[in-house]
């Protein structure tokens, strides 16, 4: 059965003017499977997955599967506020050769629990690989509350875990304790993965991993591997980094930064727009200070 944990990238989505690079989509996979990135996320949040066409949608996702062919897992983001879009961007995803689908929670809609435990449930029930939740309320003005994660987590056998972005700590470890062991907790959160790791966390969905997967998956296998001390002075000297990467909504700093970096092209899609100018100082500041940037 696949693993899912350690550091995994949510992969931003490169961007010609006409469309997907994909050229540069599959350079920028095999750039993470070579610094050791354990798994890889394709039209996550990071990957502008809200302003991708469906055929952008799907091809991303089947270009990570065929690039990526089995070396980790390709976790692929298919939800959606419209429970028929999801149900059928997860079924892609599965015949794509993805091994499981990242769903968030249905946003703008603001369902109820009854309605959330009712949306991942069709989700589950189209498919045979596994699901991981996303919890990020922030983006979707819904919390998915620890009872309806139960109940999902009982009724629907292959809802294997939660990619947790609430910032809450006490929810993330109310969520472990009463899905069990066997329950796969991810950080949704950067600055959060060590905390979330202490508490049964077994890694993180990376933002700050498209820049710098081999130090993100070095502080994760330290703690993995109980060297809590080692990955708390790893992670210390990243905090700068991470923290640049949120001067702006994500992910506008981190694309930028691959286009400093040379990884490939910063053009977001509005309504992600460029940089405000005191905040590209910022970023070029700190990743000057990385060594990750000369001039």
């Amino acid at each position: 059965m696949t693993e899912f944990k350690g550091s995994i990238v949510a992969l931003v989505t490169p961007f010609t003017e006409h469309g997907v690079d994909e050229w540069k989509l599959a350079e920028l996979i095999e750039f993470q499977l070579k610094n050791g990135i354990q798994g890889i996320v394709p039209c996550g949040t990071t990957g502008e997955s809200p302003t991708l066409s469906h055929e952008e949608h799907d091809r991303v996702i089947e270009i990570a599967a065929d690039v990526v062919h089995k070396r980790v897992p390709v976790i692929a983001g298919t939800g959606s506020n419209s429970t028929a879009e999801a149900v059928r961007l997860t079924r892609h995803a599965e015949d794509a050769g993805a091994d499981a689908a990242l769903v968030v929670t249905p946003y703008y809609n603001k369902p109820t629990q009854t309605g959330l435990y009712l949306h991942f449930k069709a989700v589950a029930d189209s498919v045979k690989i596994p699901i991981i939740l996303y919890n990020i309320e922030g983006r979707c003005a819904r919390n998915i509350e620890t009872e309806t994660v139960k109940k999902l987590v009982k009724d629907c056998k292959n809802i294997i875990g939660v990619k947790e972005a609430s910032g809450n700590l006490t929810q993330a470890q109310a969520v472990k304790e009463a899905c069990g062991k066997k329950f796969t907790m991810l950080s949704g959160d950067d600055a959060l993965t060590i905390p979330m790791m202490k508490i049964g966390g077994v890694g993180v969905i990376s933002v700050v991993a498209n820049i710098v997967p081999k130090e993100t998956s070095e502080v994760v296998n330290l703690m993995l591997k109980g060297k809590v001390k080692e990955a708390e002075a790893r992670q210390e000297k990243l905090m700068p980094l991470i923290k640049a990467m949120f001067i702006e909504t994500n992910p506008i700093p981190v694309k930028t930064a691959c286009g400093l970096m040379g990884l490939c092209s910063p053009r977001v899609r509005l309504p992600m727009c460029e940089m405000e100018p005191q905040n590209l100082d910022k970023l070029k500041k700190v990743l000057r200070e990385y060594n990750l940037i000369n001039d």
